[in-house]
């Protein structure tokens, strides 16, 4: 027995120095050596009996590991009770457990072959060790996906089932609160990687038997969604124009300036989709397929006009070509159909006039409702400085310049706080405040009063040059009426400025005063315009009549001093330039508001330019050389002019709504507007301005912009409205000329392309003893709502107060 044992170890020896040597050699084969193994395995063909029997012991060895890996693999579910890294420490475990097994089930079957086997064995062996070095190359691969297949073989209880779904569930919540941990970054980040990595690891194992694939694919799906719309949220902000341009100027001049800014991207998006009607469904169908320019008088420039069409001074005007073009309501023909696809543009140019007004309509109503929706009934101010305090802070920022406008954005929010707690606890003296506010307001209806009777005597001014022939006066005269409301809009509000000093009102309060002054200013102005435009129509109908009057004795005069009696020859060609037309009082009233307009845009920027950034750079460079302070004292920094700047926007879109149905160009010359002032006021903002020396928190709405506007948006369409319904077209311009009213082309249309009986129902319901009681009916209804609106805020507003009174109650 000691003989075999020496002989059997000596075996063992020398099969771990032949795999050695082999390792070795196969680390060393040059293509020689492998032409000569090859030769060798040839030659020993004779042993492969041998192999096969090795073959069957290595499968029984194999068949045992399997089932030792199969126990194991049933305490993986109670190693998933436990931490991560003690589940990891077992596995380890219990794979070096495995790996000694397997060495000491290969000794025991190579020392039971014996002597005779020795030759067998060490070829063996080496096969066996390729074997086995490919299978462990192979399990490094696999090892994950061989693990989650023998861990699904074995069955999940219940129990475990429940307790694993909890710790999933949790580790979520930890996900998506760690955020407001009070931890260091460090902490924050190796938790949510071990939360992560738990949740990546267990989510799968939530199912029973075949569906946890598909519970699986569920679950990845979700995740999928989730980044998703995390994405396309991420992508729609980016996507929002002058966002982070707004959230700059926010931050260092408080909410109340962000908000006007936000007003005027907010009227830019407007008037896109008004210059998207305009520009689609009247210009370029006009352009692309109407009669080309000189077909007709009024697409001719007149003779008399000829030399001087070009000049800029002309086109600057208006005038010229600019007036003979598509720019304006005269260029249209009245033709019913133009092109090869039968447009109907004397329609088109009707029904997109009135849509415009009535989107305006709808959009305006709109975003008050869901202003109205988003006002929670006032700001909770308990322990408000606490919460600022404390809370502020973003954690997560990286980027050193959104820090810096962070940080601005506390300060800001901190002042508006201090602010709001000041004008809650100000004691005041009742009467000289009183006096003080009648003195205040009766110096504004002064100043009201005056700009009213300025405006009146200059228009009747220009009435009277025009009687006599603008061609006789200079460059003042003729554009007295634009240059007096320009200025008047730029000095006005800076004098209600000075006379709201006096009344000492709460800051928010007192911009609503200075709005409600200005925008009675720029209404004064706006409709002593409109009646004196109305005048300046009935001039032009006038001579409309002696035109009409003289056409036809030219015409008379024309035929019978050139064709003789009974004479059967074409008429004379007579050059569109040559003949004779009416004044076309729509194009002079579209030319009015088209002036008005773009002298508006020239004020605001030569203001911007002077007014913010030449005193800027005079306070700037000569503050260092001057006898007193020029930031502290005079003239010291301009600050931001909401009041003045929001009226601006809602008196321009007035003039916009107002004259778009004369001139298709206004919603275009708005957009351009609107955009240059954009990037302009930005820029003057952050670089030429200072924050109010009273920053104050606006209010979470913008209703009150919102409300000034609808209502300017309905004195707008008043006088729109009349002249299409009192007065008639000029009988050779536009694309109603020949109807006495401009709504004809409803029933005309009404006529020609739908059946008889769609327009006896349209008559029916246009009758006014069904459209009054309609209206009636709609006014109730509004009434309802807006009581039924009401009893629910101070419902809610009385169960805040409950709740504020119990939680203090609980403190």
């Amino acid at each position: 027995t000691g003989g075999s044992d020496d002989n059997e170890e000596g075996s063992a020896v020398e099969n771990e120095e032949a795999a050695k040597g082999a390792d070795k050699g196969r680390k060393r084969a040059t293509p020689r050596t492998r032409r000569a193994h090859a030769r060798g395995r040839d030659r020993h063909g004779d042993e492969e009996d041998e192999d096969d029997d090795f073959g069957t012991r290595r499968a029984g060895h194999r068949r045992n590991r399997n089932r030792r890996r199969g126990r194991a693999a049933g305490n993986e579910a109670s190693d998933s009770d436990m931490d991560p890294e003690k589940a990891r420490k077992n596995q380890a475990n219990q794979k070096s457990k495995e790996d000694d097994e397997e060495e000491e089930d290969e000794k025991g079957g190579k020392s039971g072959k014996g002597k005779n086997e020795k030759k067998g064995d060490k070829k063996a062996d080496k096969k066996g060790k390729k074997e086995k070095a490919n299978k462990k190359k192979k399990d490094k691969k696999k090892s994950g996906s061989g693990s989650d297949s023998e861990s699904e073989e074995e069955p999940i209880t219940e129990e475990e089932l429940a307790k694993l779904k909890e710790e999933v569930e949790e580790k979520k919540k930890l996900i998506a609160t760690l955020r407001n941990k009070p931890w260091k970054m460090k902490k924050k980040l190796s938790v949510l990687k071990e939360a992560q990595l738990f949740v990546e690891k267990f989510e799968g194992a939530l199912g029973k038997g075949k569906g946890k694939k598909f519970y699986a694919y569920k679950v990845m799906m979700t995740k999928k969604w989730m980044k998703f719309q995390r994405d396309f949220e991420n992508f729609k902000t980016a996507c929002i124009p002058w966002e982070m341009k707004i959230k700059e100027i926010e931050s260092h001049f408080g909410s109340s300036v962000a908000s006007y800014f936000i007003f005027l991207r907010w009227m830019y998006g407007i008037n896109m989709i008004l210059f998207g009607l305009t520009f689609g469904l009247v210009m370029v169908p006009e352009a692309l397929m109407g009669k080309p320019y000189g077909s007709l008088p009024r697409k001719t420039v007149p003779r008399a006009e000829e030399a001087t069409a070009m000049n800029f001074a002309t086109l600057w005007d208006f005038s010229g070509f600019a007036q003979y073009s598509v720019l304006f309501y005269g260029y249209y023909n009245n033709q019913r159909t133009i092109g090869w696809l039968k447009f109907r543009m004397p329609l088109s140019y009707f029904l997109v006039g009135v849509g415009s007004i009535g989107y305006s309509f709808m959009i305006v109503t709109r975003t008050m409702a869901k202003n109205a929706n988003d006002d929670g009934g006032g700001d909770d101010t308990s322990f408000n400085f606490s919460w600022k305090m404390f809370t502020s802070w973003d954690y997560l920022i990286g980027n050193p310049e959104t820090a810096d406008n962070k940080f601005a954005s506390i300060t800001t929010s901190f002042k508006e706080a201090i602010v709001e707690e000041q004008e809650s606890r100000k004691e005041e003296n009742i009467h000289l405040t009183r006096f003080l506010r009648v003195l205040a307001n009766f110096l504004a209806l002064c100043t009201l009063a005056g700009s009213g009777y300025l405006i009146f005597f200059v228009v009747r001014r220009s009435q009277q040059f025009a009687l006599e022939g603008l061609e006789n006066y200079g460059w003042w005269e003729r554009n007295e009426v634009n240059t007096v409301m320009s200025l008047l809009g730029m000095f006005c509000p800076t004098l209600f400025d000075v006379i709201s000093s006096l009344e000492n009102y709460h800051p928010r309060i007192a911009l609503r005063w200075q709005l409600g002054r200005i925008f009675a200013l720029f209404l004064g102005n706006l409709y002593t315009f409109i009646i004196a435009l109305m005048d300046e129509i009935n001039l032009k109908l006038e001579e409309e009549k002696i035109v009409k009057y003289n056409m036809t004795i030219w015409e008379a005069s024309l035929y019978n001093g050139t064709i003789p009696e009974n004479s059967t020859a074409p008429p004379i060609q007579v050059d569109p330039a040559d003949v004779p037309r009416g004044p076309c009082w729509e194009t002079m009233v579209g030319q009015e508001f088209v002036r008005l307009t773009v002298s508006d845009m020239m004020t605001t920027y030569i203001t911007i330019l002077i007014g913010d950034f030449l005193r800027a750079v005079f306070v700037r460079f000569f503050n260092y050389c001057w006898c007193w302070d020029l930031e502290y004292g005079f003239p010291s920094y301009s600050e931001f002019d909401i009041s003045g700047n929001v009226l601006g926007l809602i008196f321009n879109q007035g003039m916009i709504w107002m004259g778009s149905f004369y001139a298709p160009c206004l919603p275009a010359i708005n957009v351009f507007r609107l955009h240059t002032s954009m990037y302009l006021q930005c820029w003057a903002v952050m670089c030429c301005n200072v924050p109010q020396e009273r920053v104050f928190k606006a209010s979470r709405s913008n209703n009150f912009y919102m409300a000034m506007l609808l209502f300017i948006l309905f004195l707008s369409t008043l006088p729109a409205v009349y002249t299409i319904v009192s007065i008639p077209p000029s009988f050779d311009c536009g694309p109603f000329s020949g109807k006495t009213r401009m709504f004809e082309v409803i029933s005309e249309t009404l006529e020609h392309d739908f059946p008889s009986w769609f327009g006896k129902v349209f008559g029916y319901a246009s009758n006014p003893g069904l459209i009054l009681p309609f209206i009636l009916l709609m006014v109730l209804s509004l009434y309802y709502l807006n009581a039924t609106s009401k009893s629910y805020k101070e419902a809610n507003l009385e169960l805040k107060k409950k709740l504020q009174s119990v939680r203090i109650e609980n403190y």
